[in-house]
Order: structure tokens, then sequence, then C-alpha cells
């Protein structure tokens, strides 16, 4: 399959609807107290700031300092809960409590909406999601990673084919797992069900939304045959003998973001040196994270920090494990000659991905109400919610593009292949 470049569409965003949140997050009603979901404006964005030497803006002062961090226990979290652990975001001016752990994301979606938390790392389309099909006030201010997640199946199944008549967990109906699981489903001549059981008469297979750590037993005990999600779930699979890898998802779109870091729209645009700080933390984290893997394993597990419960064999593998020996024969890895990471680190939001993800959310099936993505434009999506000035200077801060294994440019063409 050749590369896929984006086109542009157009469109607006749909009005709030909380009930087509939970049904999507695919958890009954949690309650959300004291959250104000307040309308986006279709305006030009925050005011541009000037950034100074240092990395912060003009002006140089935190418009404030306390920045409340929330995280689901994934490698995916790592430069958020890392930047805690290296006192970065002490080192730059601000006061970090524990960052809080979450179970799922509807709940840190919650949680944020009410203003409990300052920066949480999202999946991507569950943030494109949120801004455009809900309302909600946030912005994108930088990629948390690239890469970190797989198909993991039980060790009987060989092929995606051997996946029809059975049932596959995702961890959001609006995530790349179940964009990039549906594109693999589609390429098998595969069908999606959401309801009912699956049929392998039929080449049916379903897909249910399941929390991240209940996802190995859900495999060891048979009541699915899969799933896809974010590290460090597919190497508790693998080192436990529970699953195993049947593709890794790097593998299928090159250096995708699964999880981005979201702040509210009102301290990007009136707090920059507030923003700026807290970008620059998680980039510094994200080249510790890539210079240092192994000591980066220990501070996230129960030998450092404990900010992951798994243990620390189990997330160095998630961090390290990528060998092409191993993978290549089994088809987990098919494209060598990308040259990526089971994981990696970098801050920059590519335009080209936002928009390439637009475009495949509109052919990948979910629960509930999607009539925002009918009309919803690419590029306009791209503008409304990313703001990418704080993460272009985080990167010069933290010694240039180079550091990041990325073209200085900062810009790319979206590579996906099944």
């Amino acid at each position: 399959m050749s590369p896929i470049l984006w086109t542009p569409g157009d469109g607006r965003p749909a009005a709030l609807d909380r009930r087509t949140f939970l049904r999507a997050a695919g958890v009954g009603m949690l309650g959300l107290a004291g959250a104000a979901l307040i309308g986006c404006g279709e305006d030009e964005g925050p005011a541009a700031a000037t950034p100074a030497p240092g990395g912060t803006t003009t002006g140089g002062a935190l418009e404030k300092t306390e920045v409340r961090v929330g995280y689901l226990p994934i490698t995916d979290s790592t430069p958020l809960v890392l930047a805690h652990g290296l006192d970065y975001y002490t080192e730059a001016g601000l006061t970090a409590p524990a960052p809080t752990l979450f179970r799922g994301w509807a709940q840190i979606a919650e949680a944020f909406q009410a203003r409990q938390l300052d920066v949480v790392h999202l999946l991507m389309p569950m943030a494109i999601w949120l801004r455009f099909g809900q309302n909600v006030p946030l912005r994108l201010v930088a990629w948390n990673h690239t890469g970190g997640s797989a198909l993991t199946v039980a060790n009987r199944v060989n092929a995606v084919t051997d996946l029809s008549g059975h049932t596959v967990a995702i961890p959001f109906w609006y995530s790349v797992h179940n964009v990039v699981l549906q594109m693999l489903l589609r390429d098998a001549g595969l069908k999606v069900l959401t309801t009912g059981e699956p049929s392998a008469a039929n080449s049916e297979v379903k897909l249910v939304v399941m929390a991240p750590p209940d996802m190995p037993t859900a495999l060891a005990n048979g009541s699915i045959e899969g799933y896809i999600v974010a590290d460090p779930f597919n190497a508790v699979a693998e080192v436990n003998n529970v699953g195993k890898i049947l593709r890794f998802i790097p593998d299928v779109w090159f250096e995708h973001a699964c999880c981005v870091a979201i702040m509210h729209e009102d301290d990007v645009a009136e707090r920059p040196n507030y923003t700026q700080a807290v970008v620059n933390s998680l980039a510094r984290a994200q080249v510790y994270a890539r210079e240092n893997r192994s000591e980066a394993a220990r501070i996230l597990s129960g030998d450092g920090n404990n900010y992951l419960p798994q243990p620390r064999p189990v997330i160095e593998r998630a961090l390290t494990h990528y060998d092409h020996a191993e993978y290549v024969p089994t088809g987990a890895i098919k494209h060598p000659e990308w040259e990526t990471e089971r994981i990696d680190f970098q801050p920059f939001p590519y335009a080209s991905y936002t928009e390439e993800l637009i475009r495949q959310l509109k052919e990948t099936v979910v629960e509930g109400d999607n009539a925002f993505l009918a009309n919803l434009d690419p590029a306009e999506a791209h503008r409304l919610l990313v703001d990418d000035r704080y993460a272009r200077t985080a990167i010069d801060v933290a010694g240039g593009a180079a550091r990041f294994d990325i073209d200085a440019s900062l810009t790319r063409d979206e590579r996906i292949s099944v």
C-alpha cells in the first residue's frame, strides 16, 4: 500500500451531547460535578506570544505556577510523569503535586473538563471529538510520544483473519487504536460489529471498549481474542505468555501520535509563560526518555517513583524491545526499513497527521453520534485544535529538531501501510 497523503474538506463543530460522551466512553453515568463545558468559538485562536531566551515568552514571569497533571498507567504518559519525577516542572518555576492516575479515558476527560487538572494526555482522536463533537475548550500543545501501541492477540491467533467471529478490545471509540484496527480489519476483508455476537461465517469482528488495565486479564481468561492498546499492556501479555503481538501500530502508521498533551484553552491563550514552562518541561522529559530509556523505566516503575504499576522489566521492555530478528519473521514488523522505535518521543504536532487522522476517522465505525465529522474540515480543525508555537520554542530550548530525530522543517508526509 502506498503512502497516504491528506486533502482538506470543510465543516463546523457540533453541539455538546453529554450522553454521547458517556456512550462513546463505554461507561455508565459517572457524574461530572462542577464541570463547565463551555462552547468554543471559531475565532483565530490565542494571540501570538513572542518567545524570549530561555524558552518562556515575553515578560518572563509565570502567570500562574501550579500544574496539576493527570495520566493513565501507560507508557504514553512518560513525559508528563517523568517531568515530575526529574523535577523539571519545579526547575521551570512550576509547583507540581504528584500526578493523579486514572484507570480510563472517560474519567480523565471528566476530571479535565471539571478543571481538576491543568494538563493531561488524551488520545488524539478523543481530543478531536471533545473539541469539535462536544465543544470542550481545549488546546493541543504538544505530542506526548510517537508509536507505543500494538495489536496483541491470543497465542493461537496467527493472522488478522483469525479474529473473524471473535471479540477484540479497544481503549476508546475515538482512538488511533480503533482507527488502525479497522484499517487492518478492512484489509483482511472483515466487518466491524459493535453489538450482538460476531459471526465467523459473516466475517465479523466485535469491538468492545475496555479499560487498558483490564485487557491482559480478559485475554488470559478468553473473554476476548485480542486487544489493541498502548504499552506496557502489550508487554504484560508477552512477559506473562498470555498473548503475543500480531502487529505493532507504528509499523502501520509511521511515527503516529497516539496520545497528545492537552491544556485548557484559556491557559494557552492568556498564560503564555505558564504554558511555555509546561511544554518546555515535557520536551525536556522527552529528550531524557529518548536518551535514557532504561533509567526512565526505573523512574516510572516501583523501583523509582511508582508512576506505573507494572514491574520494571515490563516497562523497560515497552520502552526498548523492538527486536527485528524476533518480530520481522512473525509479521509483527513488516516495515523494518522505516527504522522506527517501539515507542519514541518528540513534541511537535504535525498538521499533516491531524488532517489525515480526521480523514481516517470519517471511515471508522464508532458507537454514538459522529455526525460532527461529516463536514469537519481537516485543515481548519488543526488550526482550531492545535497551538504549535509552544512546541516550536520547546524544541529550540531542548537543543533543536535533531535532538528528537525529526526534520528541522517541522513538516512531513504521512506514511500508512497495512
